[in-house]
């Protein structure tokens, strides 16, 4: 009959780091209303005795969750363990806290089971925007790149999506992966055909809940002029043959040069 030692040390690696023994507190950090996250963890300890032990537990489980909340157990004999949580889409602002633990099935590694408790905190505050340029001087139907950096400060890997409302005839959308914790730029064109001066919002929204979104708002001149025309050039508007390439780049090289004298 097998004994049961003092449990050993759980080494969290995800969201954030930390090392945990039986009845340890951690703390994850943010998630918003809908998304998912997911607790990773080594399966391999020092067992009592001080030897090392190769997946000495088997599963990492959720063994309690606040009302309404689905885990997802992580498979069996991986390593490193990794579970996922998912938050409703109803969830309410506040921190909540689970139970999680490591298990060493039939105690067949003698390290015993890790059971520790997770704070997390449920707010659609979860990331920050910034979106370059925020005015744009383009001729008709030339495209134009915003940049949209996106820190993600929480802990989901969910998709956001980058969206513009307010261009006539432009419904396109863009979803991207802003891993958790990071920051990260992504180029999202636009362009419209026919002159005018418009506003309108760049939004991004996470693909879990419409409740987790910020936007940039944007102003576009479209007209014509030679300096917009040299410009289209450099987005690769003109389709025509290689051996007019070098004319065409010396017409980009000119409006650039005008742009960076007059400031316009």
């Amino acid at each position: 009959m097998l004994t049961c030692v003092s449990a050993s040390t759980l080494q969290i690696q995800g969201p954030i780091s930390g090392s945990l023994n039986n009845g340890g507190t951690i703390y994850l950090g943010k998630i918003g209303p809908g998304q998912s996250f997911y607790i990773s963890a080594s399966a391999d300890t020092l067992n009592a005795s001080g030897t090392y032990v190769k997946i000495a537990w088997d599963t990492l489980n959720a063994t309690s969750l606040p009302s309404g909340w689905t885990s997802q157990a992580s498979p069996l004999y991986a390593d490193p363990m990794k579970m996922k949580i998912t938050v409703p889409a109803d969830a309410q602002n506040g921190t909540y806290k689970m139970q999680i633990t490591a298990i060493d099935l039939q105690n067949y590694s003698r390290v015993a089971n890790v059971t520790f408790s997770a704070y997390i905190n449920v707010t659609p505050n979860v990331f920050s925007l910034s979106v370059t340029p925020t005015a744009i001087d383009v001729g008709p139907g030339q495209p134009t790149n915003l940049y949209v950096t996106i820190n993600n400060t929480g802990v989901s890997d969910n998709p956001f999506i980058i969206s513009a409302q307010g261009l006539p005839a432009w419904n396109v959308t863009d979803s991207v992966i802003a891993l958790h914790l990071t920051q990260s730029q992504f180029v999202y064109p636009i362009y419209v055909g026919e002159p005018g001066v418009y506003s309108f919002n760049l939004t991004v929204s996470s693909s879990a809940s419409q409740l987790i979104r910020q936007s940039y708002q944007i102003h576009l001149t479209s007209h014509a002029s030679v300096t917009n025309d040299y410009d289209a050039v450099g987005q690769g508007i003109l389709l025509t043959p290689v051996m007019y390439e070098p004319a065409y780049a010396f017409m980009l090289f000119l409006g650039q040069v005008y742009k960076a004298i007059t400031g316009k």
